[in-house]
């Protein structure tokens, strides 16, 4: 289950990416990535960097101010021949985002 902790895109960080050299469009507000967690450290991603195997994610602490963080990718892959890949940053401590994908869907039988 994902956090449902959202957080607006501060003014000044949405003008300081949009004047990064990638081509870059950002929503105005983004949703915490991570698993649902009980610490206020919450990372919305917002865009890929333009390098590879890095994204742009801000990063914010209950209230205090937020920051934009260049993260690499996490490089966990799910098991099995068609291993979905994490979408997390490298070093996330909450689970990967295939393990919620896992725990989301019901038994059908």
């Amino acid at each position: 289950m994902r956090c449902t902790h959202w957080r607006r895109v501060p003014f000044d960080l949405a003008r300081e990416v949009q004047e990064m050299p990638a081509d870059t469009c950002i929503d105005r507000a983004v949703r915490c990535q991570l698993s649902v967690h009980d610490d206020g450290q919450h990372s919305g991603l917002l865009t890929d960097t333009g390098t590879y195997g890095t994204a742009l994610w801000l990063r914010w602490h209950g209230t205090e101010e937020a920051e934009l963080v260049v993260l690499p990718d996490c490089p966990v892959t799910a098991p099995g021949p068609d291993g979905e890949g994490c979408c997390l940053f490298a070093g996330h401590a909450q689970q990967h985002i295939w393990e919620d994908a896992l725990k989301e869907v019901p038994c059908t039988n």
